[in-house]
């Protein structure tokens, strides 16, 4: 383990891109361990980037996807890294170009386990 902390972020916490664009989670668990009743957000969930309004040279270049690296906190769901709000990610164009670190504006921190 690294001694990573961070708040435990789920599945419909606040994320940004660098630019203001709003990242949602794509996709979900049906899981076992909740924030406030929605699923804890693992490395292995998807998440998209709506209404980036970043470009280059005039040349629209928004944001589409957010790529998290899992952290080794040593916590898991089923096998897979939960994310923290200070786990390290990078959001992408669609041709795959790094944009930057999301914003996290949320953590939630209630966790409640089936």
């Amino acid at each position: 383990m690294s001694g990573t902390s961070g708040g435990l972020l789920g599945a419909a916490a606040v994320i940004s891109c660098p630019h203001g664009g709003r990242a949602t989670a794509a996709t979900t668990s049906d899981g076992t361990v909740f924030i406030d009743g929605v699923p804890v957000a693992t490395a292995a969930h998807s998440y998209v980037v709506t209404g980036c309004p970043h470009t280059v040279d005039r040349v629209p270049m928004p944001c589409v996807a957010v790529r998290w690296t899992g952290s080794d906190t040593g916590v898991t769901v089923d096998g897979t890294p939960v994310l923290l709000d200070t786990s390290t990610a990078q959001c992408l164009t669609a041709a795959f170009v790094p944009q930057g670190p999301p914003v996290v504006q949320s953590a939630q921190r209630k966790v409640t386990v089936r």
